[in-house]
């Protein structure tokens, strides 16, 4: 057996939970925050047998294809007001997931 390890965008997490447990994978989903833009992050746990890995990556990366998006980057300066800044729209591309594959050596589930 493998666990599966993806951390999606909160903006597919239903996507992607909704497509694997139509597909008959059960997931556990966790909160999470990270990455360069520091927006809330999903964690998702899958359990699955090593044939279905496969099958699996393929739904989420189906789920959560990458895009563009634009944010405001707010520069910081130490010592310094804010607002003496302008801030500044800039492009960057969002979605995607980081998949982690790990052996698992026991699963139970009651």
């Amino acid at each position: 057996m493998k666990l599966i390890y993806a951390v999606i965008r909160n903006d597919n997490e239903e996507d992607v939970v909704d497509s694997l447990m139509q597909s008959g994978f059960a997931v556990t989903k966790l909160a999470s925050t990270g990455g360069f833009l520091r927006r809330g992050n999903t964690t998702l746990m899958i359990a699955t047998e090593d044939e279905r890995v496969d099958a699996c990556i393929e739904i989420i990366r189906h789920q959560c294809g990458k895009r563009q998006d634009i944010t405001v980057h707010m520069p910081y300066v130490s010592g310094t007001s804010s607002s003496t800044y302008m801030t500044i729209p800039t492009k960057v591309e969002v979605g995607g997931a980081i998949i982690m594959v790990a052996n698992l050596e026991r699963f139970e589930k009651d």
